[in-house]
């Protein structure tokens, strides 16, 4: 018989940093590349919060020939707690601290972030990082940390004159002089099993946040020893989730049907609608195209929910409604045909985005892969029937080629 003693003494406490790098993949998912591109998102997409918030205009990503990353916000700089700026948490609290939950700002307001200590635990899981701030009064406060721990307290080191980073801060970049935040920061080799970020799954996810976010703008250069020359991209797409839509559309070669006129966005239809219901808002865009391919894709806050949710679920409910009452309106479809275009029929040659921003988000379980909410459901279901029904009526030759593939596909199943 077992007969060893279970006390206080077996049980270990972990606070703060030490349980960041005691367990980091409960922090950031594994250690492996996974984790690594987690641990890098932790900054720059508080930095994207910033931009989304009015706080920053533009946001500059740079993978640096040591193996770092910097990430610049222009506009006003976080408050520096040495310097005696108030208004909200400083540089050291977002470093060092554990916030309880994400600071929103105006109506609606959401956060990229899944969670809010990105900062922190980013910080914890660096080597080395450097926090840099300029606040437009003449003077940069900088900062550096080792392992999460504070080298010094920060100090002001001269003038904020030249560029942002101290220097070029990339090809295109739209980042330049003056105030603004910036964070360099190198991953720990003692955690991560590698160091080597993906150029292109930090392109994917700054791309699709600027798809989400019209207002964003986002440059990627790559200064990485290599063959041939530095890289650099620049995401800003003013059409947001119809833009999205050509995207996903150009990937899979999909034909739109009619084909587009010149200005490449009058086939597609999009709109945006805040709803109180929901305490949030929901965007749509959606072109049908001459493919059987769906390309249905799915977003809660701008991250993607590929297990789905209420607020796909309710995108391919109202959407079958506006079209089935479209088609009885133009006499396509009988009250003796009920229930051809259903939810499950409209998918053939549809490609289409469906993104909510909520300020309070309920998932399916801990992986947040599918969205949850029953008010969701019901009001994007009643957002997509509305808008979807004003503009198949406004525009009858597409309205009829929808439903006469819709009614093809329905024939052939």
């Amino acid at each position: 018989m077992h007969d060893a003693r279970y006390d206080t003494s077996h049980i270990e406490v972990l606070d703060g940093r030490e349980a960041v790098r005691k367990r980091p993949g409960m922090w950031v998912g594994s250690v492996g590349e996974r984790g690594l591109h987690c641990w890098a998102f932790g900054v720059t997409d508080w930095v994207v919060d910033e931009a989304l918030a009015g706080r920053a205009g533009s946001v500059a990503v740079i993978l640096t020939p040591d193996g770092g990353v910097r990430v610049t916000g222009d506009g006003q700089g976080v408050p520096v707690e040495a310097a005696g700026h108030t208004g909200g948490p400083g540089i050291e609290a977002l470093l060092t601290s554990m916030p309880a939950e994400a600071e929103l700002s105006g109506r609606y307001a959401t956060t990229v972030r899944l969670f809010a200590n990105g900062l922190f635990v980013a910080n914890a899981l660096s080597s080395r990082l450097t926090a840099e701030v300029r606040r437009g009064d003449g003077v940069r406060w900088v900062q550096e940390y080792a392992r999460g721990v504070a080298v010094a307290p920060p100090s002001p080191v001269g003038p904020a004159t030249g560029s942002a980073t101290g220097s070029a801060i990339g090809i295109g970049s739209p980042i330049g002089i003056g105030s603004g935040t910036i964070i360099t920061f190198r991953p720990d080799a003692d955690i991560f099993e590698t160091t080597h970020l993906s150029y292109a799954v930090l392109a994917e996810h700054f791309r699709r946040l600027a798809f989400l976010n019209r207002g964003l703008d986002v440059t990627l250069t790559d200064e990485r020893p290599k063959d041939h020359e530095p890289r650099s991209e620049r995401f800003q797409f003013p059409g947001g989730a119809a833009d999205f839509v050509t995207h996903l559309d150009r990937l899979g070669a999909g034909t739109p049907s009619p084909q587009p006129d010149e200005s490449g966005h009058a086939e597609v239809f999009c709109f945006e609608r805040a709803d109180p219901r929901m305490a949030g808002t929901v965007e749509v865009a959606v072109r049908w195209c001459g493919s059987h391919e769906e390309r249905v894709r799915s977003f809660a806050n701008s991250r993607p929910t590929p297990e789905g949710g209420t607020h796909e679920s309710g995108f391919r409910a109202g959407t079958a409604a506006a079209v089935d009452a479209y088609a009885r309106r133009r006499g396509l479809l009988t009250a003796a045909e009920p229930g051809r275009l259903t939810a499950d029929r409209i998918g053939e040659g549809l490609t289409a985005v469906v993104s909510v921003k909520l300020e309070r988000p309920e998932f399916e379980g801990a992986t947040r892969g599918g969205l949850a909410g029953d008010a969701v459901h019901e009001r994007v279901a009643a957002a997509v029937t509305e808008h979807l029904g004003t503009w198949l009526d406004e525009e009858p030759e597409r309205g009829e080629a929808v439903v006469r593939r819709m009614l093809e596909g329905a024939s052939r199943s």
